[in-house]
C-alpha cells in the first residue's frame, strides 16, 4: 500500500543516492564529504553508530547514503574510482579505511596524464567493466535507487575523460534516474595544468546530454572565501575540500534528514532546469565565519539571505548582477522559521541588483530542514546554530563559459598540445565539435537573458525546441 505524506511529515520511502568520487579531486572531496556526513550522523571511523539507542525515523533517513549490515556496521553507498593509486590509497590507509567496503575503493596502475583522451579512450576502456559492475553491485543493494551523485574536477584526465565514459554508461544503464554533479571547475587565473581548457570543454560537450544537473565549483572562488571570511592565510586542499564538504552536505541535507519542506533529486532539477541545456547552477553558501568571529555574529535569516547575493559568498567567480536569475533554491538548516524566510525573500526582491528573467515570475523554491549545520572539529568554519545554501540558475554563469572558451581559442588556434589527444585515438574534428556546443551554449544563455520576445515570434521559441530536442523543427 503506498502512503503519501504531507509537508509537515514527509513520506520517506527508502530513497538511495549513490555517490561516485572520479579522479584525484572526486576522491578528495570525497574524504570530506565522507567525514562530515559521519559526524552529522554520529557514525564513527569504523562504521557504528555513537549511541545505539536511536529514534527508527532518524535510521530511515541516513539510509539513502548509508547501507547497514547485520553486524550493525554502516557502509556509506559511493564508489571511489581513480586510474591511478596514490589518492585511493590515501583513503585505504586513511582514518575512514575501515568505514569504505575494500570494493567501494577502485584504482588503476596508470593514471590519464591530465588528458581527457587517455581518461576516455585508452586507459579509461579498460576500468569501465569493472567499475559499472561495482556500481551495479551497490544499485543491487537498494530498495528504490533514486540517483546519483558524481564528484570530479572538469580539468584533468580522469575527471573529464573517464567521467564522459562514465556518464555515457550510467545514461545507458539507468536512463531516467537524475545524474548530479558536483564539478570542480577552472579557476580564471591559477591553473593545475595547461590543458584544462581543452579537457573541460571536451567533456562539457559530450556530457551536455547525460547529465542533468551540474553544481560547479572554482579554486579560485573558494581560496578567496578562505583568505578573506576564514581569516586563512595559506589555505590547504583540505581547507578547500571541507569547505566544499559544508555545501554538499547542506544540498544533501534534505535527502538525509527530516524538515519541514523536503527537496529530493528530481525537484532539484524541476525547480532549477528551465531548458534541459541550461542545468549549470551556481552555488553560494552563508554564513562563511571562521571560529573566533562566530560568537560575535547575530546570524539572522535575513542576514545570511542577503548575504548569498554577495558576490563574495558565491563558489563560482562571475557578477551576478550583470546576469538575469531564472531560478532561486535556498535551503535553510537548523532554526529557521517560515516567517523569517518569507520577510527576508521579499526584501531580497525589492532590490535593484536582483534581476529575474521576465517570463519567471515568482522565482524561488524554499528547502527547509531542522538539523543544524555541523563543523568538524579543528576545522574553520565557525559553529553555527543555521544555515543557507542558495542554488540559484541565472544568466551570469555564462561569464564563466566564456572565459574558458577565449582560453580554449588561444591554444587551439595554434594546435598547441593536440597531438598529444590525436595519439590516443582521438579525432580532431572532435575538438572543433565541442567548440562549437560551447559557442551554441553561450548563445542559449544570452538568448534567455533577453527580455523581449513577441507572443508571434517563432525564432524564440525555435531556439528553444531546438536546444531541447537537438535539431530545429522543420
Amino acid at each position: 500500500m503506498s502512503t503519501v505524506g504531507s509537508a509537515s511529515t514527509p513520506y520517506r520511502g527508502n530513497r538511495e543516492v549513490i555517490s561516485i568520487h572520479v579522479g584525484q579531486a572526486g576522491v578528495q572531496i570525497g574524504n570530506a564529504c565522507w567525514e562530515l556526513y559521519c559526524l552529522e550522523h554520529g557514525i564513527q571511523p569504523d562504521g557504528t553508530m555513537v549511541d545505539e539507542v536511536d529514534s527508527g525515523d532518524d535510521v530511515e533517513s541516513f539510509g539513502t547514503f548509508f547501507a547497514e549490515t547485520a553486524g550493525g556496521k554502516h557502509v556509506p553507498r559511493a564508489l571511489f574510482i581513480d586510474l591511478e593509486p596514490t589518492v585511493v590509497d590515501e583513503v585505504r590507509t586513511g582514518t575512514y579505511r575501515t568505514l569504505f567496503h575494500p570494493e567501494q575503493l577502485l584504482s588503476g596502475k596508470e593514471d590519464a596524464a591530465n588528458c581527457y583522451a587517455r581518461g576516455r579512450y585508452t586507459i579509461g576502456r579498460e576500468m569501465i567493466d569493472v567499475v559499472m559492475d561495482r556500481l551495479k553491485r551497490l544499485a543491487e543493494n537498494c530498495s528504490g535507487l533514486q540517483g546519483f551523485l558524481v564528484f570530479h574536477s572538469f580539468g584533468g584526465g580522469t575527471g573529464s575523460g573517464f567521467l564522459s565514459l562514465l556518464m555515457e554508461r550510467l545514461s545507458m544503464e539507468y536512463g531516467k534516474k537524475p545524474k548530479l554533479e558536483f564539478a570542480i571547475y577552472p579557476a580564471p587565473q591559477v591553473s593545475t595544468s595547461m590543458v584544462e581548457p581543452y579537457n573541460s570543454i571536451l567533456m562539457t560537450h559530450t556530457t551536455l546530454e547525460y547529465s542533468d544537473c551540474t553544481f560547479m565549483v572554482d579554486n579560485e572562488a573558494i581560496y578567496d572565501i578562505c583568505r578573506r571570511n576564514l581569516d586563512l592565510a595559506r589555505p590547504t586542499y583540505t581547507n578547500l575540500n571541507r569547505l566544499i564538504a559544508q555545501i554538499v552536505s547542506s544540498i544533501t541535507a534534505s535527502l538525509r534528514f527530516d524538515g519541514a519542506l523536503n527537496v529530493d533529486l528530481t525537484e532539484f532539477q524541476t525547480n532549477l532546469v528551465p531548458y534541459p541545456r541550461i542545468h549549470f547552477p551556481l552555488v553560494t553558501y552563508a554564513p562563511l565565519v571562521s571560529a573566533e568571529r562566530a560568537f560575535h555574529e547575530q546570524n539572522t535569516v535575513a542576514d545570511m539571505t542577503n548575504a548569498c547575493f554577495e558576490p563574495g559568498h558565491q563558489m563560482v567567480k562571475c557578477d551576478p548582477r550583470r546576469g538575469k536569475y531564472m531560478a532561486v533554491c535556498l535551503l535553510y538548516r537548523g532554526d529557521v522559521v517560515p516567517k523569517d524566510i518569507n520577510s527576508a525573500i521579499s526584501a531580497v526582491k525589492t532590490k535593484r541588483t536582483v534581476q529575474f528573467v521576465e517570463w519567471c515570475p515568482t522565482g524561488f523554491k524554499v528547502g527547509i530542514n531542522y538539523q543544524p549545520p555541523t563543523v568538524v572539529p579543528g576545522g574553520d568554519l565557525g559553529k553555527q546554530t543555521r544555515s543557507v545554501c542558495m542554488i540559484s540558475n541565472t544568466t551570469a554563469i555564462a561569464e564563466a563559459w566564456a572565459r574558458l572558451d577565449h582560453k580554449f581559442d588561444l591554444m587551439y588556434a595554434k594546435r598547441a598540445f593536440v597531438h598529444w589527444y590525436v595519439g590516443e585515438g582521438m579525432e580532431e574534428g572532435e575538438f572543433s565539435e565541442a567548440r562549437e556546443d560551447m559557442a551554441a551554449l553561450e548563445k542559449d544563455y544570452e538568448e534567455i537573458g533577453e527580455d523581449e520576445y513577441k507572443e508571434d515570434d517563432e525564432s524564440y521559441y525555435t531556439s528553444h525546441s531546438r536546444a531541447q530536442t537537438g535539431h530545429s523543427r522543420q
